[in-house]
């Protein structure tokens, strides 16, 4: 038998498909647990920019490949000059929460630093058991973000918020359900199935509803006449209904086009 040649590792990158109206983000390094690279944090912008609009995207899955969600920043990248690297995943974790269609973090295995930053971005966060989280700037002396911060104040309170940020420390998916930082644990076997379902049910409602909702919910109070004004021009509202009446599954076309 010929000798072969072992397979080269993957780069870091992030990988996107798009099936069944549910695009899928897949953080992709795993030698590193899928540490995020200073040029995978300047990508993810970008892909997002691009997935906003496209019609066929009704939703966002974000995970990582294999048996991990990220570990955070590549540890080299911290190296870089100044705040670099920081300015860097800041920015992907603005447009990450900014991003008008629903966004789900699938998570496996460990979801630490840069990685829990972006699964907090995240509307929803979906985590197999054994999954391990933490906020860890504290262990390397970096300054959390105000923005960061506070998207993780209000999603875990305040006394959790410090809990993480005070000690670095991981948590297990059972505190993680019961302080709010994750939405549903399964089964690790599981996660994949119930990701694929749940995500199928979100494109099939109301993207309208679902944007407006977002907005609302992120503290936007100036919108309310933009919204009205999509609504009654969107047709989803009769669509609803008229579905409803005749007992089918409403076919909505409102999509976001900015």
């Amino acid at each position: 038998m010929e000798p072969t040649e072992p397979a080269e590792p993957a780069s870091p990158r992030l990988v996107t498909a798009v099936a069944d109206g549910i695009a899928t983000m897949t953080i992709t390094h795993p030698a590193k647990r899928n540490a995020l690279t200073a040029d995978m944090w300047r990508a993810l912008p970008a892909l997002l920019a691009e997935m906003a609009t496209d019609p066929a995207v009704r939703a966002l899955v974000l995970t990582g490949a294999g048996d991990s969600f990220s570990a955070g920043a590549d540890i080299g990248a911290l190296r870089e000059p100044g705040d670099a690297i920081q300015d860097l995943s800041v920015r992907a974790e603005e447009a990450l929460a900014a991003f008008p269609k629903p966004t789900l973090a699938a998570v496996r295995g460990y979801c630490v630093g840069g990685g829990a930053q972006l699964a907090v971005a995240c509307d929803l966060r979906f985590a197999a058991e054994g999954a391990r989280f933490g906020v860890t700037p504290v262990k390397l002396g970096v300054v959390y973000r105000s923005s960061s911060t506070r998207r993780l104040v209000s999603l875990v309170g305040p006394s959790t918020a410090k809990y993480l940020l005070f000690s670095g420390e991981l948590i297990e998916t059972e505190r993680a359900l019961r302080v709010g930082l994750v939405d549903e644990v399964l089964a690790p076997g599981q996660l994949g199935e119930r990701v694929a379902e749940f995500t199928q049910v979100l494109a099939a409602r109301s993207l309208l509803t679902q944007a407006a909702a977002k907005e609302y919910a992120a503290g936007r109070r100036d919108r309310d006449a933009y919204w009205q004004e999509q609504a009654r021009g969107s047709g989803d509202r009769v669509e609803g209904v008229t579905a409803f009446l005749e007992r089918r599954a409403p076919h909505f076309e409102w999509t976001v086009r900015e």
